[in-house]
């Protein structure tokens, strides 16, 4: 019993430290200097009346005279279309583009990016989910904080609103998976694949690297452009870079338990829950995060005062860390008390995703549907990031 709590131990206090670590590397942009750059923002909007008229207004919210907004009218139903005309007929700045046809083989919304980037007329590209809120001044910081780095693309999550039970116990995840199991300073140092993370809600690319290395174009059939679009810019040498968008930011990304359940699987198999990782991770997040809980029984009947520290020590410690992420990236702190029970469901709904593509079943997201051949890359990746990465 006590040398399965010591790998216990080491499976929760070890990314607890790394998250630490990377918490001081993991930073907010600075403020903009100087003489503002031409920014292409681009929208992908498929059935968006309710989200993009605030999404628009946010963007335009920037007073730089050489931003432009692109927005992308992806086979709508409803009154989207509408609505950017009449934010376009009053700002030059706004463009709509109906789009085309979408050809077999590609998701829905690696097709809107691709089209998007086609109709930029800038240097600096900005890929922004239409729920997406931009604080003022948040494209300027963007931009300084990539050429401060000289990356090619940069993400960041931005604040998650979460209001349902499932929103508040998984959404904050996010960021517990990405700084305990990411090393950043790796990352940094490094244009391997291996350390591909980002957010698809919110991108930011240098046009001639995001060509360079094919783009939306080079993933055209995934549903996780957080993964494969840095992954992508790595394979091909290309810098990529992640900061803290809780500041220049925010998002509701699902609006029930049913949407997260949905959204956080539709592609997990591209990521943690990919047949090749998924055995690790659970390893690594039950044993590390769950386990402990199950254990502090046990240790505690032998009586022995060290052994039942540690044990107390490897539960609280995460939830510590949790209640910590919780206050810098504005999360409620009931989540992180709940620690164990959102690893818990996270770690089922990942199982369910797999055991769904091995049954041959198939995705449906926004209106489209995508089968299990169609909808993955070929190689795994080693984090799960999150966004709303199909349309």
């Amino acid at each position: 019993m006590n040398t399965l709590l010591v790998i216990v131990a080491v499976l929760a206090l070890f990314p607890a430290g790394l998250f630490l670590f990377n918490l001081v590397l993991y930073r907010r942009c600075a403020r903009a200097v100087g003489k503002t750059r031409p920014v292409s923002v681009l929208i992908p909007a498929r059935n968006e009346e309710l989200s993009i008229a605030a999404a628009l207004e946010s963007v335009l919210a920037d007073t730089n005279p050489d931003l432009e907004v692109v927005v992308l009218d992806d086979h709508s139903s409803d009154k989207t279309a509408e609505i950017v005309s009449r934010f376009a007929r009053k700002d030059r700045r706004v463009r709509l583009h109906p789009a085309p046809p979408l050809p077999s083989g590609w998701c829905g919304k690696q097709h809107a990016c691709h089209v998007l980037s086609t109709h930029a007329s800038h240097d600096w590209l900005v890929f922004l989910d239409a729920d997406v809120r931009l604080e003022r001044g948040a494209i300027g910081r963007m931009v300084r904080f990539m050429e401060s780095r000289e990356a090619s693309l940069g993400s960041g999550v931005p604040r998650q609103v979460t209001t349902s039970f499932l929103e508040r116990l998984l959404i904050p995840l996010i960021h517990f998976v990405l700084l305990s199991f990411l090393p950043l300073i790796r990352m940094r140092r490094s244009t391997s694949p291996a350390y591909a993370a980002g957010c698809g809600q919110l991108f930011i690319a240098k046009r001639d690297g995001y060509e360079a290395c094919g783009g939306h174009s080079a993933i055209r059939a995934t549903l996780h452009d957080g993964l494969r679009l840095p992954a992508q810019f790595r394979r091909h040498g290309l810098k990529t870079d992640l900061f803290d968008a809780t500041d220049l930011a925010w998002v509701r990304m699902y609006q029930t338990g049913a949407e997260v359940w949905r959204g956080l699987g539709k592609n997990a198999t591209e990521g943690m829950g990919h047949p090749r990782l998924i055995g690790p991770f659970t390893v690594l997040l039950l044993g590390g995060q769950v386990a402990p809980w199950a254990l502090i029984p046990f240790i505690a009947m032998k009586g022995a005062l060290g052994w039942t520290l540690l044990a107390c020590g490897t539960t609280l410690v995460p939830v510590l860390v949790r209640v910590i992420a919780a206050l810098r990236f504005k999360q409620p702190i009931g989540a992180a008390l709940l620690h164990p029970f959102g690893i818990a469901g996270l770690l089922f709904i990942q199982w369910t995703a797999l055991i769904r593509k091995l049954r041959g079943r198939s995705e449906t997201w926004r209106g489209r549907v995508y089968s299990p051949d169609t909808n993955a890359a070929a190689a795994p990746l080693p984090l799960a990031s999150s966004g709303q990465e199909a349309g």
